[in-house]
């Protein structure tokens, strides 16, 4: 039946009983084009949704608000030695990296230390507030006349410290190798037991063994300890320095650094870099916990035996004791400005702080599990992939480093990257981004036997120094001896081949 009735239908539309049959045939040529344009509608609205919001641009990166402030750029950081200020230092990089701001760097990789700080020591420096550079953060003992010639007139000075005891332990791990007076001891303990033993005021590299913060700060770390010396280093401090940190409370220093410079949360926000392994186990793995801040650029020469040998940073309670007391310039200034550090969480508020702080925690959290793999947990170098982030080995111990989750848009990659990438590496990529020429060292006479490490863009080349020839600067060395060469108001690193081994 329904058969008979559609054929009649279609008998009488061919006949025009209907209406005419170009009337039907627009008909269905319009039926057939609003079917078309729904099906292209589907396909162009899955085709142009917008790409999922990357977590740095959520809400949450901004943090609790900071009122009518408004953000520092003028930021001198005294990078002291063992104290996490590596990862302080990365964060200092990623805010202006993404602001564009200046740079003050160092002409290779520490700004003239161990000597006191001389602002010629910088990169591109011209003559007393000539430029204007934002940022200052790179390995230093502190000379303020100097570093007042290269900083604007209303920079934000802060530093961090350590308990003199921890500091210890960790100078021993990193420095024992170029410190006489740690390669001298079988272990942290043996020293703590009988420092004069093995310590020589006049050697050098021994300043990593005596009050290092307090030689750091540029005050005079062999100096007999006295009550009046103390308070008058302290004070000179204090007349400087803003703000100094804790390491050993380091997320609620980044809460009140947070509002010293107004910056928002993500900015404070970090993963623990040049962390060593504090033990390593049977299988080569992890094991044990991480202790952040490795000296970055303290190398070893090739074919010792000792680096392969983990030292021995085993202490009893009172060997700590001694360690303080050997360090009793450092030890009076970690007690004088923690308590400093406390009156201002005080005045900040207890409540306010524990808010803040689960607050930051929550985004490291957050954070970590977007951009790190393995967990977020920092590995060897070995096991990364990319070498370019590989962090440099120093030192008798491991340090480690971390990788990218894959399948990251490009927003949220380059964010989580400046997050991981370890500091020499970042200072060679802003290097690069501000004086963007290649530098090419050229190597004097003589010195066939010697392999030159160029950094271009963040990458390490090697050289044969016989192919290149030019002027050794005069008296210009690393802390190692490393001869400094000098092209384009670059100083570049010499070693002999067998250190790179």
């Amino acid at each position: 039946m329904v058969f008979r009735r559609t054929a009649r239908m279609l008998r009488r539309l061919i006949c025009g009983r209907l209406g005419p049959v170009w009337l039907w045939k627009a008909l269905l040529l319009f039926i057939v084009i609003a079917f078309a344009g729904q099906l292209m509608g589907i396909i162009f609205n899955r085709s142009v949704q917008p790409a999922p919001q990357s977590i740095f641009s959520s809400p949450d990166a901004q943090g609790p608000p900071l009122g009518s402030c408004q953000p520092h750029t003028h930021i001198m950081f005294l990078k002291t030695h063992k104290t996490a200020s590596s990862t302080v230092l990365n964060m200092l990089y990623r805010f202006g990296d993404e602001h564009n701001l200046c740079f003050a760097l160092p002409l290779a990789y520490q700004l003239g230390y161990p000597l006191p700080f001389n602002a010629h020591r910088v990169k591109g420096y011209r003559g007393p507030r000539a430029i204007e550079f934002h940022i200052m953060g790179n390995h230093m003992r502190f000379n303020k006349p100097e570093v007042e010639k290269v900083m604007p007139s209303d920079t934000f000075y802060f530093s961090i410290i350590r308990d003199p005891a921890a500091l210890a332990e960790s100078s021993f791990a990193y420095y024992k190798a170029v410190a006489p007076a740690f390669r001298k001891a079988k272990g942290l303990g043996d020293f703590a037991d009988d420092p004069k033993k093995y310590y020589d005021p006049h050697l050098r590299n021994n300043h990593y063994a005596k009050n290092l913060l307090w030689f750091d700060f540029g005050l005079d770390h062999n100096a007999n300890f006295s009550l009046a010396l103390a308070r008058a280093g302290e004070d000179l401090i204090r007349q400087t320095f803003k703000l100094i940190l804790v390491s050993e409370y380091f997320d609620q220093s980044m809460i009140l650094l947070r509002h010293a410079l107004c910056w928002p949360l993500d900015a404070v926000v970090s993963f623990s870099l040049n962390a060593r392994q504090q033990r390593p186990s049977g299988n080569g793995g992890i094991s044990g916990s991480w202790v952040g801040k490795a000296a970055a650029g303290v190398g070893l020469k090739g074919g010792n035996k000792q680096s392969k040998v983990p030292p021995n940073l085993s202490l009893t309670e009172n060997q700590r004791e001694k360690l303080r007391q050997w360090n009793a310039l450092d030890w009076y200034l970690y007690r004088a400005f923690n308590k400093t550090f406390w009156e201002d969480v005080d005045r900040f508020g207890h409540t306010q702080m524990e808010r803040e702080v689960a607050l930051l925690r929550m985004r490291r959290e957050d954070l970590a599990r977007v951009c790190l793999r393995d967990g977020g947990k920092p590995i060897e170098a070995q096991r990364i992939r990319d070498k370019n982030i590989r962090p440099f080995q120093s030192g008798l111990v491991k340090i480690l480093g971390y990788e990218l989750q894959p399948g990251l848009d490009n927003i949220t990659r380059t964010s989580c990257m400046r997050m991981i990438r370890p500091e020499i590496q970042y200072k060679d990529l802003l290097d690069f981004k501000q004086f963007p020429e290649p530098s090419v060292a050229q190597v004097p006479p003589g010195q066939q036997n010697q392999v030159l490490m160029v950094a271009v863009g963040g990458t390490f080349l090697r050289q044969d120094s016989s192919r290149k020839r030019g002027t050794l600067e005069d008296g210009m060395k690393d802390w190692d001896g490393s001869h400094l060469f000098r092209r384009n108001q670059t100083m570049i690193r010499v070693h002999e081949k067998r250190k790179f081994r």
